[in-house]
């Protein structure tokens, strides 16, 4: 079954896609793509400093198995106050090594300041967070630690921007970003998880977790309603819910309703 090249994908579809890779991608071709792609970083980033950035989503776990294999060991991870407790235990316990652990600080005080990014129910929004939390610790990551390249994991087949005609792209604050799975298709992505035995987050076992993706918990994407938000997050953990209820008042009324 293909997943074609787009992000709109269902959950399950993921899920099933995953459990039958070997009859879509074979060993052999993951090996030549890994070769080639390993062989594509080595030369693009020869002579410069470079560095990758890590989530700990499916993308960036792809991303740091090549980089290992290309020598480039410094690498990144960003989060905020407001992850999932189980998704960061895991990053913080599975991040490669010599990764810089960044917190950008966002928590609960700010959170009630900026309701507008509670669930978002747009793509503006969503965007938002990957803005505040990603983007501002690689800015500063690669300013700090002056880079040339930060090596990322987007793909157009998610939607992402790459650059004109390649996979190199530089944005207004002077960061380089390097793509260099960019045409890699999402069957080509668990195959290679898959054949590489690459450990995979708590999240992908979550409602929605290949469709939603990492995130931290209020930017959780593709629910109709603040409510059906907070009760989401509650199935995954109450603890969070329970918490955010001593700042938000939605938090507090969906638990009063229930």
């Amino acid at each position: 079954m293909s997943l074609g090249r787009t992000k709109n994908i269902d959950n399950e579809k993921w899920v099933e896609a995953f459990a039958n890779i070997e009859q879509e991608v074979t060993a052999e071709e993951i090996d030549k793509l890994e070769a080639a792609t390993v062989e594509s970083i080595k030369s693009t980033v020869s002579g410069k400093h470079a560095a990758f950035g890590w989530s700990g989503g499916k993308d960036s776990l792809v991303i740091a198995k090549l980089c290992e294999l290309a020598d480039v060991g410094e690498s990144l991870f960003a989060h905020s106050e407001l992850e999932y407790p189980a998704f960061l235990k895991w990053c913080l316990k599975n991040k490669p090594k010599g990764c810089e652990v960044v917190n950008v600080g966002l928590d609960l005080e700010w959170l009630s300041k900026h309701k507008e990014m509670l669930f978002p129910q747009d793509a503006k929004t969503a965007y938002r967070w990957y803005q505040l939390i990603q983007q501002t610790a690689i800015r500063r990551y690669f300013r700090s630690n002056k880079l040339d390249y930060i090596i990322v994991g987007h793909r157009t087949a998610d939607g992402n921007y790459v650059g004109k005609g390649g996979n190199i792209s530089t944005n207004g604050a002077g960061v380089v970003r390097y793509s260099p799975i960019a045409d890699w298709t999402h069957e080509q992505l668990l195959a290679y998880i898959h054949y590489r035995n690459i450990p995979m987050p708590p999240i992908y076992g979550w409602k929605n977790g290949y469709k939603c993706g990492t995130h931290s918990w209020p930017g959780r994407t593709h629910t109709q309603s603040t409510e059906q938000g907070f009760s989401e997050v509650y199935e995954i953990d109450k603890s969070i819910v329970k918490q955010a209820a001593e700042v938000l008042p939605e938090a507090r009324h969906f638990l009063e309703g229930r």
